[in-house]
């Protein structure tokens, strides 16, 4: 099943600085092959049901090997049986209403 999903790890007790990590994450989403955007709050992420989920788990196996003990992370997801909408379509028919306006 394709998903489209928005995830944000956070490391918990290394201090304020996160992007080492983030950094970390988004090297495994590149090794993945999987369509991925990263945002200012997190990363958006695209395929199917068991790529994505297993994408996100071996980010959580990375950070954990860095020495990181504590990982809460946020997951919204959406899918769809009516038809295959990729990340990028979603934004489009965005942009398309936009210039309707015009």
């Amino acid at each position: 099943m394709h998903t489209i999903v928005d995830f944000t790890i956070v490391p918990i007790g290394v201090g304020v600085s996160l992007s080492k990590y983030i950094a970390a994450c988004e090297r495994v989403l590149a090794e993945s092959g999987l369509t991925y955007e990263l945002h200012a709050n997190g990363t958006n992420l695209e395929g199917e049901w068991d790529d994505v989920f297993t994408a996100i788990r071996r980010c959580h196996e990375i950070l954990h090997a860095m020495g990181i003990p504590r990982l809460h992370t946020d997951v919204k997801l959406g899918t769809r049986t009516d038809k295959t909408q990729h990340m990028a379509d979603k934004i489009a028919s965005v942009r398309q209403k936009l210039n309707d306006r015009d």
